[in-house]
């Protein structure tokens, strides 16, 4: 199929929703073991939240596919420095905040003879800052653990503008494309097969870099099938009925998550994207607020979690649904009070005095 016609204005209100909820079962993985009362179907769904990561690396890439890679090709090196300013302002105010505040519970912790090492280790700390502790340099999570993923990210960041100078996707006929998918799915379950793990939560210290990079290739990849076939109701259900095929084949063990997984987030996504505007109920205000608190909430939650249990559990072991209640709403303000008195205000600062883009036809105001 050739080029769609100039994509429409608007945002793509599902896309920020489901990165909410997304952010939300990772909130809940964290804390699985923990809560009272919570087992069966529900304990293994929940058990399985690390995977929301994998749809934010599909994402990330869709995004900055459709945001940047015109906008860096048509300007050249001379524009890499304004866009990774721009990523910089996006990610790193608020993980330094979120950071310190970890910073401040080790040293707490430790004034009162109770430092754990293994989770806060002072020494790996300046990693964490400059977001590369993932990138080879430890062999554990620590500090605020769900940072990996930007740490990752923060490395697709500094590869994108190559990716985009070297590669047009749009040139390039859809078979193509779909056959370009298919070699970054086989590559990413051959190294996890050849690791003797069929769990893509494996060893993420070694692995996660990789898993990052090949699905952030994968989302620009379904950026680029997405402008070329978006208004097609036909494409959208076959790309939903593709995500619930591999999302079935993966609950009945037929097929290791780390192949069909992200076939099914990758096909989720082009259906989400393809249907956003279509009175689509991803679309309703809560969720897309919460879509827009998502950033916060994933940063926060961890290292939130750590400090409550301190503060309000008295004992190991399982914690009552009233205290759980607690706590999620702790979360949900924690993330408004991030949002609205860090991550947004420093963006915008930091922005400010970022080199300009040639602005876009168009404006999607996507997840940022």
């Amino acid at each position: 199929m050739g080029d769609a016609p100039g994509a429409p204005r608007g945002e793509l209100r599902a896309l920020t929703s489901v990165r909410g909820i997304a952010a939300w079962f990772v909130v809940f993985y964290h804390i699985r073991e923990s809560v009272a009362g919570l087992g069966g179907w529900p304990l293994a769904i929940v058990a399985h939240g690390y995977l929301a990561v994998d749809f934010f690396f599909l994402l990330s890439g869709f995004v900055l596919w459709l945001s940047y890679a015109e906008r860096l090709r048509s300007g050249g090196l001379r524009v890499v420095p304004g866009f990774l300013q721009r990523r910089f302002a996006r990610i790193w105010p608020l993980h330094a905040v979120v950071l310190s505040g970890g910073v401040a519970l080790a040293l707490l912790l430790a004034a009162t003879g109770r430092h754990d090492p293994v989770d806060f280790p002072f020494a790996e700390l300046p990693l964490h800052y400059l977001l590369v502790q993932n990138w080879g340099f430890t062999r554990a999570l620590a500090w605020n653990d769900p940072a990996w993923s930007i740490s990752v990210e923060t490395a697709a960041y500094l590869l994108f503008p190559l990716l985009a100078f070297a590669i047009d996707w749009r040139r390039l006929p859809s078979w193509t494309l779909l056959g370009m998918i298919a070699v970054l799915l086989a590559a990413l379950h051959a190294v996890f097969a050849a690791a003797g793990s069929d769990s893509l939560n494996a060893d993420i210290p070694r692995f996660g870099l990789l898993r990052c990079l090949i699905e952030f290739s994968m989302g620009t990849i379904v950026c680029a099938l997405w402008l070329r076939w978006r208004g097609s109701a036909l494409v959208a259900r076959v790309a939903a009925g593709l995500a619930l095929a591999a999302l079935a084949a993966v609950a009945a063990g037929w097929a290791p998550e780390t192949l069909l997984v992200p076939v099914c987030f990758a096909a989720a996504l082009l259906a989400l994207a393809l249907t956003s505007g279509a009175r689509n109920p991803l679309e309703a205000a809560p969720l897309h607020w919460l879509g827009e608190l998502s950033y916060a909430t994933y940063l926060c939650h961890f290292l939130l979690w750590k400090a409550f249990k301190l503060a309000f559990v008295a004992a190991p072991g399982p914690v009552g649904w009233p205290l759980i209640a607690l706590y999620l709403a702790l979360v949900l303000a924690a993330s408004a009070a991030l949002y609205g008195w860090v991550e947004r205000p420093a963006q915008r600062w930091l922005n400010a005095a970022a080199p300009k883009f040639r602005r876009p036809s168009e404006s999607w105001g996507l997840p940022r």
